[in-house]
C-alpha cells in the first residue's frame, strides 16, 4: 500500500466513516455509483465484524493494479480472538454473533478477490480487491 487510507475501526461511526472513504477512493478510480455501492457494502460487512467480534481494527482502502487492470484493494485486519474455523464462516447463514451470518460470504461475492487469514487468538486479516471492467 503506497498512499492508501487507514481507517481505525471500534464504532459504527467508523463504519461509515471506512465505508465514505471506499466509495470516494472508488470513484476516484472510476468505478460506477453502482460498482460503488457494492464496495461499500463488502466494506460494511468486513468492518462490522471487526465491531462485533474484535472492538478494535482497522481498514485499509488502496488503488491496486495488475496488468492492465486497475481496481480498489481493501484490507480490514483486527487482533481480536480469531476464527476458529474459517470455512464454516465461510458458510451462508452462519453466524457467531447477532447478524444473519451474510458478512464474510456476502463479501467474498460483492469483491473479485477475497482472501482470508485467522489464528485462534492472534486475529483476523480480509483482503478484498474489486477490478474495474476492461
Amino acid at each position: 500500500m503506497d498512499n492508501g487510507i487507514r481507517v481505525t475501526i471500534r464504532s459504527d461511526m467508523d463504519i461509515v466513516t471506512a465505508r465514505e472513504q471506499g466509495r470516494a477512493l472508488a470513484e476516484k478510480i472510476g468505478f460506477s455509483q453502482v460498482e460503488r455501492t457494492v464496495i461499500a457494502t463488502a466494506i460494511s460487512e468486513i468492518a462490522r465484524n471487526i465491531v462485533e467480534h474484535a472492538q478494535e481494527g482497522e481498514v485499509l482502502l488502496d488503488h491496486c493494479q495488475h496488468g492492465a487492470k486497475r481496481g480498489i484493494q481493501i484490507t480490514a485486519r483486527d487482533k481480536g480472538p480469531g476464527i476458529p474455523d474459517v470455512a464454516r464462516a465461510m458458510q451462508d447463514e452462519y453466524s457467531t454473533g447477532k447478524g444473519l451470518g451474510l458478512g464474510l460470504p456476502g463479501s467474498k461475492r460483492l469483491m473479485d478477490e477475497f482472501e482470508i487469514q485467522s489464528e485462534k487468538g492472534q486475529g483476523t486479516t480480509v483482503t478484498m480487491r474489486k477490478w474495474m471492467p476492461l
